[in-house]
């Protein structure tokens, strides 16, 4: 049900190795079980990011929920395109809803393959 080419946080958070970068997401439940969304807040390119912290916002008509950061890093790009269209993460999570690329201080630890993130699911 997931992509298998990614890897994926507790929090619903997908990961894809594009290079040097990791293009980062919400998944498919995460935007399903926020409903609506109508504004997103993401941080500026250059920002350091530490795994597990909150690092932006998705607004939507339920609710305000944290975007959390899937690895160690800096924020060499953000999605545009989600300020004027936040709905993108809605229609495409995996392609046009993104949310920011990252460069990676290190490894990525503790991130999970498609099975394991939705076994999680299905513990839920």
């Amino acid at each position: 049900m997931y992509p298998e080419d990614l890897q994926y946080t507790k929090d619903h958070e997908w990961v894809r190795s594009e290079g040097e970068t990791l293009r980062v997401g919400v998944t498919d439940y995460a935007q399903e079980a926020l409903g609506d969304i109508v504004f997103v807040t993401l941080p500026e390119v250059g920002t350091e990011l530490t795994a597990g912290t909150a690092c932006g916002e998705i607004e939507s008509t339920k609710s305000v929920s944290d975007v959390y950061a899937p690895v160690n890093g800096t924020v060499v790009a953000r999605n545009e395109s989600l300020d004027a269209a936040p709905e993108l993460i809605n229609s495409d999570p995996y392609g046009d809803g993104w949310m920011l690329d990252i460069r990676p201080a290190g490894e990525p630890e503790g991130l999970l393959d498609a099975a394991a993130y939705q076994a999680g699911l299905d513990q839920s």
